[in-house]
């Protein structure tokens, strides 16, 4: 009959296969997941994951610059939806980008920057800076005229480029210590819904360097940021009416007297 000392001895050999089996799997593991807890006004602080664990936000920041710089794809919340971001000035990583979305090729990247006066530098802006204040940051991406500093190899096809500032802290500090551009586009398998938390992209997960979860976005229309087309002095066109278009319309229009452009001659 087996003692019960050998039984207790097979089961520690047991237990400790599993958890250096668990171990070997964690080095493994090629993503990041880092958690932030919802934003405060000092900026959003860390809920700690047992496999990845960080101090505070300053570390998940220095994370995802990290996977950034390395040229690689990270997941990062909004204001509006989760989104898949890269260097806007790296080719290869937008490459990256288009290739985990599976993403056609003649659809557009927008690109992400900290302040108003960084959209200066890439866009050939036609409209007053006060109009820029009273739309950004918030869910609204503006098309202008790309300018010669920006990446020729991001959206090739067309002279024009959207720009986006998020009204989320840690999207705009992120850009900030990047000191570029991000590449911005929808956290999820081209053509599938947008989404809001970030198991909904969960399939994506293996394709990116670093998954930050912050939580449940607050809206959940799903409809993504407002996109208005102001490359035409004086006029605009909606190109698509996202989670804003009525605030964008109100100051558009009534506000600096911009008409629609109706494609007319």
């Amino acid at each position: 009959m087996i003692s019960v000392r050998c039984v207790a001895s097979e089961l520690a050999k047991v237990r400790g296969s599993c958890r250096l089996a668990a171990a070997n799997m964690c080095k493994e593991l090629k993503t990041k997941m880092l958690r932030l807890m919802p934003p405060s006004s000092n900026g959003p602080t860390i809920n700690e994951e047992d496999h990845d664990r960080t101090d505070d936000s300053d570390e998940v920041l220095k994370c995802t610059v990290k996977a950034l710089q390395d040229g690689h794809i990270v997941a990062v919340p909004t204001d509006t939806i989760y989104g898949l971001a890269c260097l806007a000035q790296n080719s290869e990583a937008v490459r990256k980008i288009y290739a985990v979305k599976g993403r056609n090729g003649q659809k557009p990247l927008a690109i992400c920057v900290r302040e108003i006066q960084d959209i200066y530098k890439y866009c050939k802006v036609e409209v007053k800076k006060e109009l820029l204040g009273d739309l950004l940051p918030g869910p609204v991406t503006l098309v202008f005229k790309r300018s010669e500093t920006l990446n020729p190899a991001l959206n090739p096809f067309t002279s024009l480029v959207g720009v986006r500032i998020p009204n989320h802290g840690f999207m705009r500090r992120l850009c900030q210590m990047c000191e570029e551009p991000l590449a911005l586009t929808s956290a999820n398998v081209s053509s599938h819904t947008s989404t809001v938390e970030v198991h909904e992209f969960q399939e994506l997960w293996p394709h990116v360097a670093v998954v930050v979860d912050g939580g449940p976005i607050g809206d959940q229309s799903r409809l993504g940021s407002t996109v208005v087309d102001l490359s035409v002095c004086n006029k605009y066109r909606i190109i698509r009416p996202g989670c804003a278009l009525s605030v964008t319309l109100d100051v558009l229009e009534r506000k600096y007297g911009l008409s629609e452009d109706l494609g007319e001659e």
